[in-house]
C-alpha cells in the first residue's frame, strides 16, 4: 500500500455561479479535500469559472479547460476530458454529479445524489430524466466506486441498478463556521436580511432551496394558510432560485399571499443570517438524496419542520417535528407549534445543535478518500 498522496481530479465543469444543492456539495467538498494531506486535488473547471475554484479550494490545483454551454460542456466530457486526464496523471478520477467520461482509462468514481428520476420522473424535466437515468445506469455498471450521499440512496441504488462496483455512503456536511447560532457580529444578521427586504423581528418561516414541486411549495403554502390568522405577524420566506415546474402557482390563491415573501437566489452569506432569524425552518420536501438545508437550520439553533421517512428525518433524529409529506394539515400543526414555542421546542432546538456537531465536510472528505482508495486498488 502506497503512502504518496493519492492524485484525484475533481469535475466541476457542471457547478452553475448560482450553486444549490448538488452544487453547494461540490463547493464544500472540494474544500474540505484540498485542505487534505494524503490527497493532491485537481479541479476541472470551466474555461471561464477557474477563479471561483481557486478562491474556494486554494489547496487544490484548477484546471480551466470545459467549454460553457452545456452540449458543448457534456460533448467536451466524453470527447475531450479522457485525454486531459491522462496528460494530468492522477489515479482517479470523480465525476461529482452523476457522470462520467465513459472512455477514461482511469479509475472514476461517481456520486449518485438520488434516485428519483427512476421513482419520481414527473419531478424532472423530461430530457434529464432519460439523460440522468442512462448516466446512473452507466455509473452502476463501469465506475470503480460510487459515492452516496446517505444510507437510504444507497439503498435505493443498490436495488434499483446492481451495482458492480463498491458504493461508499458519504453523508454531507455542516459548515460549523458559518452555520452556528450566533451572528459574526451583534446587528449582522438584521443588515443582511434588510437587503433581501425581510424584516428580523416578525415571526419568520424559513424554507431555503430550490423552487420547484417536489420541495412541497404547494404544501407549504397551504399550511401557513392555515396557521397564519393564529400568528398575525408571522411571515413565510421562500428563499431559492426558481427550478423547474411551476412551485409558486399556488401563490395566487393564498389568503396570505401579501405575507408570503419570495426572495429569489439568496447569496451564501446571508443564508446563515435568515436561518438564525427564522422561528422555524420548513423543509418539507417529498424526497431528496439528502436535504442539507434542514441540517443547516439545526446547526443555527432554528426548529426544524420536515418530512417522514427522508434522509432529512433521518439525520435530524429527534430533534426534528417529522410530518407525512404532502399532507397540510399535520405540516400546520407543526408550524403552529414551533411559531408558539415553548419547552418541548427548545428540547428539539438544544437537540438538533448536538445532533449536527459531528456532521462535518472533513468527516465527509475521510469518506471520500476511502471511495478513491478503493477505485485505485489500495483497499
Amino acid at each position: 500500500m502506497s503512502d504518496r498522496p493519492l492524485a484525484v481530479s475533481l469535475d466541476v465543469t457542471a457547478i452553475p455561479a448560482r450553486a444549490a444543492g448538488a452544487g453547494q456539495y461540490a463547493l464544500a467538498i472540494s474544500a474540505a479535500l484540498a485542505r487534505r494531506r494524503d490527497v493532491s486535488i485537481v479541479l476541472v473547471s470551466r474555461r471561464n469559472d477557474t477563479r471561483r475554484w481557486r478562491e474556494r479550494a486554494p489547496g487544490a490545483t484548477v484546471l480551466g479547460a470545459a467549454p460553457g454551454p452545456r452540449p458543448l460542456r457534456l460533448a467536451w466530457e466524453q470527447a475531450a476530458m479522457p485525454r486531459r486526464l491522462d496528460a494530468l496523471g492522477v489515479n482517479v478520477h470523480h465525476g461529482l454529479h452523476y457522470t462520467m467520461p465513459e472512455r477514461a482509462r482511469l479509475p472514476v468514481v461517481v456520486t449518485v445524489h438520488d434516485c428519483t428520476y427512476f421513482d419520481h420522473p414527473e419531478w424532472h424535466e423530461p430530457t434529464k430524466v432519460r439523460f440522468f437515468r442512462r448516466a446512473i445506469e452507466v455509473a452502476a455498471r463501469r465506475a470503480a466506486a460510487v459515492i452516496c450521499v446517505s444510507e437510504a440512496t444507497a439503498e435505493r441504488f443498490d436495488a434499483l441498478c446492481h451495482p458492480v462496483a463498491p458504493v461508499v455512503v458519504a453523508p454531507h456536511g455542516v459548515d460549523h463556521d458559518r452555520f452556528t447560532p450566533a451572528e459574526p457580529a451583534p446587528g449582522s444578521d438584521a443588515s443582511a436580511l434588510a437587503k433581501l427586504g425581510i424584516a428580523a423581528d416578525r415571526p419568520l418561516v424559513a424554507f431555503v432551496g430550490t423552487l420547484e414541486p417536489r420541495k412541497g411549495i404547494g404544501v407549504l403554502l397551504d399550511a401557513f394558510d392555515r396557521v397564519a390568522d393564529a400568528h398575525r405577524d408571522a411571515l413565510l420566506v421562500l428563499a431559492g432560485q426558481p427550478g423547474w415546474g411551476d412551485a409558486l402557482g399556488p401563490l395566487a390563491s393564498s389568503r396570505h399571499s401579501d405575507r408570503v415573501l419570495v426572495t429569489g437566489y439568496v447569496p451564501d452569506d446571508a443564508v446563515p443570517a435568515l436561518l438564525r432569524s427564522a422561528r422555524v425552518a420548513a423543509y418539507p420536501s417529498l424526497g431528496e438524496g439528502f436535504g442539507l438545508p434542514a441540517l443547516e437550520a439545526l446547526a443555527c439553533g432554528t426548529p426544524l419542520v420536515t418530512s417522514a421517512g427522508t434522509p432529512m428525518a433521518d439525520a435530524a433524529g429527534d430533534a426534528a417535528l417529522c410530518v407525512t409529506s404532502g399532507d397540510p394539515l399535520a405540516l400546520a400543526a407543526a408550524l403552529d407549534a414551533a411559531l408558539a414555542g415553548g419547552p418541548d421546542i427548545e428540547e428539539r432546538r438544544r437537540g438538533g445543535l448536538a445532533r449536527v456537531a459531528p456532521m462535518t465536510w472533513e468527516f465527509s472528505a475521510q469518506r471520500h478518500v476511502e471511495a478513491y482508495e478503493i477505485g485505485a486498488g489500495r483497499r
